[in-house]
């Protein structure tokens, strides 16, 4: 296959998979800025008003750049195993694997839908706060590195989920308990700086608190970790998923019966 058909490929691809969550935004859009919005109220106004400051930040300010990370990384995962297990389900994915389409095109069509749904949210996410804080932005262009990174990170993760997932039911193990867990140890409502020294160097083996902490550095200029860290831990989380994606749909994992 051409390159440039190859390039025509993709491109459709990816805009079936924008389009696919777009037509459905109230379903997809709409909840996680709501969720997130109740977020800011019960933990930003009312009881982030009875709290001192962080780091030197008001308790709503600090915790806005985990909310929009968090928000962005719950988007990109669950888009790409819902789609992915979808295409099994419905043998859509057989179609894509007999056809000349090589294997890492169809890793990065997944990929471009979990990556624009995971960073749409997180922008929206961002606009909302704007209704509750003013947020100084220390580095606008490091924020939009993290959150891509990030966003491309997790949609990787949920084509790995998607891949070895036999049932809709299987697409929701790793999010409740193992995602949801880490996300929410991962310095979204705190900083490590607060808390024992042994559970600190524990909360150092979660990935999750380098994006939330580098990425909370990039709007705050203040953070447990700074941004350089953060984009290192991601990238090579990023190459890992990608090579171990890329083995899966090539051996068929899932897929060939």
């Amino acid at each position: 296959m051409k390159p440039a058909a190859q390039l025509v490929a993709l491109k459709t691809l990816a805009l079936c998979e924008i389009r696919r969550f777009m037509r459905i935004w109230v379903q997809t859009l709409l909840p996680p800025v709501i969720t997130t919005a109740l977020y800011f109220v019960i933990f930003g106004q009312f009881i982030g008003e009875q709290l001192d400051a962080v780091s030197g930040f008001p308790y709503i300010d600090y915790i806005v750049p985990g909310l929009i990370l968090m928000a962005a990384i719950t988007n990109a995962y669950a888009n790409v195993v819902s789609s992915f297990y979808s295409a099994k389900f419905q043998r859509n994915i057989e179609e894509m694997l007999i056809s000349p389409m090589p294997n890492y095109v169809i890793l990065l069509g997944f990929m471009a839908g979990g990556i624009v749904r995971g960073v749409t949210v997180g922008v929206i996410v961002f606009l909302v706060s704007m209704f509750f804080t003013t947020l100084p932005f220390h580095s606008i262009v490091t924020a939009g590195i993290i959150l891509l990174l990030t966003t491309t990170l997790f949609s990787l993760a949920g084509l790995i989920n998607g891949i070895y997932a036999e049932s809709f039911d299987d697409i929701s193990i790793i999010p409740t308990f193992v995602l949801t867990p880490l996300t929410y140890l991962g310095g979204i409502f705190y900083s490590i700086s607060l808390l024992p020294e042994f559970w600190r160097q524990v909360s150092l083996l979660n990935p999750i608190l380098y994006m939330v902490n580098g990425f909370r550095h990039s709007i705050l200029g203040v953070a447990d970790i700074g941004p350089g860290l953060s984009i290192l831990i991601i990238s090579i989380f990023i190459l890992l998923l990608a090579s171990v994606s890329l083995f899966l749909l090539n051996r068929g994992t899932g897929i060939r019966r």
